[in-house]
């Protein structure tokens, strides 16, 4: 790809799925953005699908595009982007984020590969006072 039709570089912010306690105490999986940058994100828009082959049959299994408008997203801060279900999380689940700093827009494709959420694959994840799996 020719040099001048790259966008500028994502970096300091993540998208997370993290374990919470729910009603009844139960565990629910929920999907955070997260800024850890100096920056103001602006106008911040998020896609989010899933999608895998079905070992069996060889049929392609999907979800629905889910797009969601968070707004803005001040520095060292995070925002709950939506639950998560855990048969979902069986699937190849991508997230593609787009946002402006300043005048600049950036966009970025975050991928949960379906092995990879995972407890032994946990982090802890200050900014949000939790464990789970952040890609960034």
């Amino acid at each position: 790809m020719k040099e001048e039709l790259k966008g500028p570089e994502v970096e300091n912010v993540y998208v997370a799925i993290v374990q919470e306690v729910g009603e009844d105490n139960l565990p629910v999986f929920d999907v955070y953005f997260i800024n850890e940058s100096d920056d103001i994100l602006e106008q911040v828009l998020i896609t989010s699908k899933g999608y895998a082959i079905n070992k069996e049959t060889g049929e392609k299994v999907e979800t629905t595009t889910l797009r969601k408008d968070l707004g803005g997203l001040i520095p060292f801060s995070a925002q709950k982007v939506e639950p998560i279900m855990e048969d979902v999380m069986a699937l190849t689940n991508e997230y593609w984020v787009c946002f402006w700093v300043g005048n600049k827009m950036y966009d970025k494709k975050y991928v949960f590969h379906s092995d990879l959420i995972k407890e032994e694959n946990f982090v802890y994840i200050p900014l949000l006072n939790l464990k789970g799996v952040l890609v960034g």
